[in-house]
């Protein structure tokens, strides 16, 4: 675990352009500590205590501004610049190395206890209060533009962007 702890750590010195250090990083960055947060609420979630998954995942809202359901699976060296206002859903699922800006919303779009939330692809970068809803692939290496409303799938290594997003160029 200690070791997925440095290398979120890492992902965030070498993608931030204002990180001086690392330790600054470890230290004061809500994005980290919010991967951080759902990673041990992840864990319990998934050992069966999932009330505590959801009151520490609160705990870690309420300290960093991040909202992640414990459920959510979260890959290696996600990053989350600013952070502020992030939601990812409960059945929602990031891939490695996924990078992506406040106001981030990976959202569900019917009531139903189903797949609901999106699935976002490793490599891919999501723009500040982009909005994904719904069971929807945003393939890998592909970037969702800022303020972008995404509800259907984007082909790999493609870049959208507007309301409603579509690839850029088009």
């Amino acid at each position: 675990m200690f070791g997925q702890l440095r290398e979120d750590t890492r992902a965030m010195c070498e993608r931030d352009p204002a990180a001086k250090r690392c330790l600054e990083v470890a230290l004061s960055y809500p994005g980290v500590h919010a991967v951080w947060g759902h990673r041990i609420a992840h864990r319990l979630w998934n050992h069966g205590f999932r009330l505590v998954a959801r009151l520490f995942a609160h705990v870690v809202r309420l300290l960093t501004g991040v909202e992640i359901h414990p459920a959510a699976t979260i890959g290696r060296r996600v990053t989350i610049d600013h952070g502020m206002g992030v939601v990812i859903g409960e059945t929602a699922e990031v891939g490695d190395d996924v990078h992506m800006y406040h106001g981030v919303t990976l959202g569900g779009n019917v009531n139903k206890p189903v797949k609901r939330h999106p699935t976002v692809e490793s490599g891919v970068q999501i723009g500040a209060n982009a909005t994904l809803l719904g069971d929807i692939t945003i393939g890998e290496n592909a970037a969702v533009g800022a303020g972008s409303v995404v509800t259907g799938d984007v082909d790999p290594g493609t870049t959208v962007a507007g309301v409603p997003a579509r690839p850029v160029g088009e």
